[in-house]
């Protein structure tokens, strides 16, 4: 192929990313209804897919996220990671919002909406349980998720990646005590083999992988044979991000519509938390000077949640048919679409975020 051939394709493929990209808000609207509908019509074929996991975690979704997040990590210069400090005070405000806010507004908002004013609309024997999934879900900090919200807004990668790390283990020692405080419980029984292998498969690996892959095409091709690989991968990242949302809905179709009043009550708090963390951490990293491209990322992290951990121990404490289940099962369905609604609010805001005051 010469090198005009090339550079034309590289171009077509360019502009087709961007008609992708423009419109993914209505790829994510109908691989939701496809998601839900092949979970119904499929049943069995969502089943033996959704059974393909060791310690809770999927092991396709697994594969799909590293599809997603491989090529982003790709970006990131290893040897640059000292930088990082730069960002303390990014760094710090997501800690803020993610350990001394998030639980704690959850634990209100459950109490005020589901306990409260959504009461007589909810079965009276899961009030508790619906109220305890929701806290489980805010406890736990997302994970690698974030790496796709931040590569999409234009966040800063190396902060992404230290956040993330800091988060993981600042989880292994503060989830248990958080979640026992706030649910009333002695002792928490946490679900150790989940939250150590999904940091393994969805942490460790990628970044090993990533790191050799691109040590080695700047050993063979340089920076060039570098942006090639990013070009060509950029759209396998949000296909494996649509095909991971048809998966989610999928297995959780039947439930969507036998009890969809009840998906959509336990839909608002949800999204009150979300709405309301990441614009707290986006004012916050705006108000102490932080640079936007940490505190779009920030936002993100500040707000999105480890829903692989936070179902595991709502199983493990409560049961699989159980409310506490359910709530954090909901986690999972809103997590994408309100994400991506956030990635657009502080990609449009970016101007204003850095207009001096």
């Amino acid at each position: 192929m010469s090198a005009q051939t090339d550079l034309d394709t590289r171009e077509r493929g360019a502009a087709a990313l961007g008609v992708f990209e423009r419109y993914l808000s209505l790829w994510v609207a109908l691989c939701i209804v496809a998601g839900i509908a092949l979970g119904h019509l499929m049943p069995g074929v969502f089943s033996v897919i959704a059974a393909a996991e060791v310690a809770k975690v999927n092991l396709p979704v697994a594969v799909l996220v590293w599809l997603m997040i491989v090529p982003m990590l790709l970006k990131i210069d290893f040897g640059a990671l000292h930088q990082v400090r730069e960002h303390w005070r990014g760094i710090g405000v997501t800690l803020f919002v993610n350990w001394a806010v998030k639980p704690f507004s959850m634990a209100l908002l459950g109490w005020l909406f589901i306990a409260t004013l959504f009461r007589t609309l909810l079965p009276a024997d899961q009030i508790d349980g619906y109220i305890a999934g929701l806290i489980l879900l805010a406890a736990a900090p997302c994970t690698a998720m974030v790496f796709v919200w931040s590569n999409l807004c234009g966040g800063e990668p190396h902060y992404t990646l230290s956040q993330v790390a800091l988060n993981d283990l600042i989880m292994v020692v503060a989830f248990a005590p958080i979640v026992g405080l706030l649910l009333g419980v002695a002792s928490i029984t946490v679900p150790w083999d989940t939250l150590l292998l999904s940091v393994v498969l969805y942490i460790v690996i990628p970044v090993i992988a990533a790191h050799l892959w691109r040590r080695s095409l700047l050993v063979s091709g340089g920076e060039a044979a570098l942006q090639r690989v990013l070009g060509r991968f950029q759209p396998v990242s949000l296909v494996s991000l649509l095909a991971t949302l048809v998966l989610l809905f999928g297995f959780q179709g039947e439930q969507v519509l036998a009890q969809p009043l009840v998906i959509l009550l336990l839909a608002v708090p949800i999204l009150i938390q979300v709405y309301f963390n990441a614009g707290l951490a986006y004012w916050l990293a705006r108000r102490f000077g932080v640079a936007w491209c940490v505190a779009a990322p920030g936002a993100l992290i500040g707000a999105s949640n480890f829903f692989e951990l936070s179902v595991a121990a709502a199983i493990s404490l409560f049961g699989l048919q159980s409310g506490a289940a359910l709530a954090t099962v909901v986690g999972v369905l809103v997590e994408v679409p309100v994400m991506l609604s956030v990635v657009r609010i502080v990609t449009a805001t970016k101007d204003w975020y850095e207009r001096k005051a």
